[in-house]
């Protein structure tokens, strides 16, 4: 009885097929998260700004949210005076390192930090904009 040893070419196809898929859909994920965050800024400017036509300031608007269950983000506002804002997405969970912001003059601003710089995102070189996929792409 012949006892064939080593590995298949089916084995060894296979092996090169899921070393390319798994870092490709690990950036898919990542990028679908991201969505979150700017989703939620978004959101949070459009309240802002309803909040502000009703009481001509941004003073008093309730900001805070922060991630719950299986959210990547939280939300706060650091910065509110009566004419300008500031709106911060900070990554929790998996997203950790990750960071937004969007003021009153709509500007954005993305901060990649820690591991995730050193797995190819980076902060955008590019000013009012929001990272979106490798590399730094707005």
């Amino acid at each position: 009885m012949n006892h064939q040893k080593g590995f298949s070419l089916t084995v060894a196809i296979i092996g090169i097929l899921a070393s390319i898929a798994v870092p490709q859909y690990s950036d898919y994920v990542t990028r679908s998260r991201l969505v979150e965050a700017q989703s939620k800024l978004s959101d949070t400017r459009v309240r802002l700004e309803q909040f502000f036509v009703n009481n001509r300031t941004y003073v008093g608007f309730t900001c805070t949210q922060a991630a719950v269950g299986n959210e990547n983000f939280g939300i706060s506002c650091p910065t509110q005076t009566a004419t300008t804002f500031v709106i911060s997405a900070t990554g929790t969970n998996k997203m950790v390192g990750f960071g937004f912001t969007l003021d009153d003059l709509n500007q954005r601003t993305s901060a990649i930090t820690g591991a995730n710089a050193s797995t190819g995102w980076s902060n955008p070189t590019t000013n009012n904009c929001w990272v979106s996929k490798k590399p730094n792409i707005c």
